[in-house]
């Protein structure tokens, strides 16, 4: 039987330059719909689970549309809300070689920025899932967007469900009157698996030195929060906009095990590769006994999505068990 994934988090409309156009370029942008947390269950469809998307739409022709999104990516909206206000909007200039990416946001004020706790009943959510997923982007919406975070977070904790955080934030979203100092602690004690990175953990919790690797970094945190038994992470090395490489990294408990590095020669959107990888260790803990299967499944699934455009990891379970496999061909399957 499927497995079924349960996401959280802000939808927003990303609209973007045609190919690599500059803004001071463009005529017409390319919309498409993503979301950290909704990337990841979209991914998680793709690979064949069962996935549903918890959010707040307006309640107009531009929260339907993304609705539809949703639905045409193979997630159940049962979940989502609608109210007053906009949608996010996020505007993105591909950058290529040497030339950076920019992103510019207009979240502030959107109809998700809203939600309240009480617009969600999380045993009613959660009550087939086997695993519910957060970013630390969401507790930095708001402070609704958080409190709802954490009803979810200890609504799974008491179902049973395991509960995974990216909780890499930015510290200049927090607007609402609370640092993520403040309240990112309580969402991540009740984790089970944690995404993270060495400056991360030192940021959000004062945990570390500067020179501390990711295995200290990642055995701070567990010795901190003991219910997490994973803390995961990945190596980036942008050798340019165009040219990536990837390393899967995790702290289980008892060993630090790494991936080999993927080469990635030839980007055609980083947009969303985070999201990727969350969602391929998501697939990778849920059917592999093995650590080590897990995190190169979920390093294949990342390296994958930096050919795919838009923000969503869009490819299929055979797609990343061939890369995992070792076949870096790209060959025409017919």
């Amino acid at each position: 039987m499927a497995k079924k994934v349960i996401t959280f988090g802000e939808v927003m409309m990303r609209l973007s330059p045609p190919g690599y156009l500059k803004f001071s370029q463009a005529t017409s942008f390319e919309l498409v719909y993503g979301g950290g947390e909704a990337n990841v269950a979209i991914s998680c469809a793709y690979l064949g689970m069962k996935a549903a998307h918890v959010t707040r739409f307006p309640d107009n022709a531009l929260g339907r549309a993304a609705t539809q999104f949703l639905r045409k990516h193979w997630l159940s909206t049962a979940h989502v809300f609608y109210g007053e206000n906009m949608m996010g909007i996020y505007f993105l200039e591909k950058g290529a070689v040497h030339r950076p990416s920019e992103v510019i946001y207009g979240r502030e004020g959107s109809a998700f920025s809203l939600i309240q706790p009480s617009m969600v009943d999380w045993e009613h959510v959660l009550k087939d899932a086997d695993w519910f997923h957060w970013t630390g982007i969401t507790p930095a919406i708001s402070e609704g967007a958080a409190m709802c975070c954490l009803d979810a977070i200890k609504t799974a904790n008491r179902l049973g469900i395991t509960v995974s955080g990216d909780i890499n934030s930015r510290s200049n979203m927090w607007k609402y009157g609370k640092t993520m100092q403040e309240v990112m602690p309580e969402l991540v004690q009740n984790c089970d698996i944690v995404i993270t990175s060495s400056r991360g953990i030192r940021s959000m919790f004062g945990l570390g030195q500067p020179e501390d690797k990711f295995r200290v970094s990642a055995k701070n945190l567990m010795d901190t929060f003991p219910r997490i038994n994973k803390v995961v992470g990945k190596t980036r090395k942008s050798l340019s906009a165009s040219h990536q490489q990837i390393q899967g990294k995790m702290w289980n408990g008892q060993e630090y095990i790494k991936t080999e590095m993927l080469d990635i020669t030839h980007v055609i959107d980083r947009v969303g590769t985070g999201d990727a990888f969350a969602s391929g260790l998501i697939y990778g803990l849920l059917h592999y006994d093995d650590d080590m299967q897990a995190l190169n499944f979920a390093s294949a699934a990342c390296a994958l999505k930096h050919t795919v455009p838009g923000d969503v990891n869009m490819v299929s379970l055979e797609n990343v068990l061939s890369l995992m496999e070792g076949d870096t061909s790209g060959s025409i399957r017919r």
